[in-house]
């Protein structure tokens, strides 16, 4: 998506060479517009896969998640990342090793939103090795619900977690995919 590519090189501020902060539109401040094109965008990738409930993980797929979700005409759920009095015992969880803040974590989605009789849509703002999306993938199991895609803003098409999904026979669609980026030569995409 050439739209979120222009703001990924216009605003993102490359950290090393592997992390890629778009905090400034996508993740803490956000471009609503930007969103809501997004949204369409993955609206018109998986229109067609039959999807009622679009599942994120907070707090930064939330926004993405919704902007989908108003397109689709359907609700979003979300895993969330530690226990909470209000969600009960009754839960599906999968453990999951978050890249970004280098800790392991709890996905947790209560047992009353996930069913065999959903077709999910994952959408998250990043992958990079999978591990959320492996996560969600066994909360999924464990519920019977029919993945039938995932949606990613954007995929560090240089670490390995696409590629094990697609190899899985994932339809993966991402909006934007890294293929290498560092502080002095900049970011480029892979051309789709």
């Amino acid at each position: 998506m050439k739209l979120l590519e222009k703001k990924i090189e216009e605003l993102g501020q490359i950290i090393g060479s592997d992390i890629l902060k778009v905090d400034m539109f996508l993740n803490h401040q956000i471009d609503v517009n930007l969103l809501d094109e997004m949204g369409k965008e993955f609206y018109r990738l998986f229109k067609d896969k039959g999807i009622n409930k679009i599942l994120t993980v907070e707090s930064s797929g939330i926004a993405i998640a919704v902007m989908a979700a108003k397109y689709f005409d359907v609700p979003v759920v979300f895993a969330k990342k530690s226990s909470h009095k209000n969600v009960g015992n009754d839960c599906f969880m999968a453990k999951s090793h978050s890249f970004t803040h280098g800790k392991d974590y709890e996905m947790i989605v209560s047992k009353k939103y996930l069913s065999p009789a959903d077709n999910i849509l994952f959408i998250d703002d990043f992958l990079a090795g999978g591990n959320a999306a492996f996560a969600v993938l066994d909360i999924l199991k464990q519920s019977g619900a029919n993945l039938v895609g995932i949606g990613i803003a954007i995929e560090k098409g240089f670490q390995d977690g696409g590629k094990k999904l697609r190899e899985m026979g994932i339809e993966l669609q991402s909006l934007a995919i890294v293929e290498e980026m560092s502080e002095t030569n900049g970011i480029n995409f892979r051309k789709c």
